[in-house]
């Protein structure tokens, strides 16, 4: 079965609803079985704009990956972080 990817792009304005935020996804990744491949750390723009901040989030399935980000625990943790960044999430499956 392919697993599914979170990848999130970010740029954060207020460090510390983000830092928020993150608290509450980290449990809700551990506790949907996801594991983070890539958390902030050096990154460059190969082509086009980048962001500052680059998340890969690994899930056994795409579906594993949809249930984590729908969840009422995913969603609270994101009600921590309105108004505190501009961000791009996609779900995307692979192998």
């Amino acid at each position: 079965m392919p697993k599914g990817y979170v990848i999130t792009r970010v740029d954060i304005s207020d460090a510390e609803a983000y830092a928020r935020y993150a608290a509450g996804a980290t449990k809700a990744i551990a506790d949907h079985g996801g594991k983070v491949l890539a958390r902030g750390g050096r990154h460059e723009a190969l082509e086009g704009a980048a962001r500052a901040r680059n998340v890969v989030i690994e899930f056994e399935s795409y579906e594993q990956a949809r249930r984590y980000f729908y969840s009422q625990q995913y969603q609270d943790a994101r009600k921590l972080r309105e108004g505190a960044c501009d961000i791009e999430i996609v779900l995307v499956e692979g192998s």
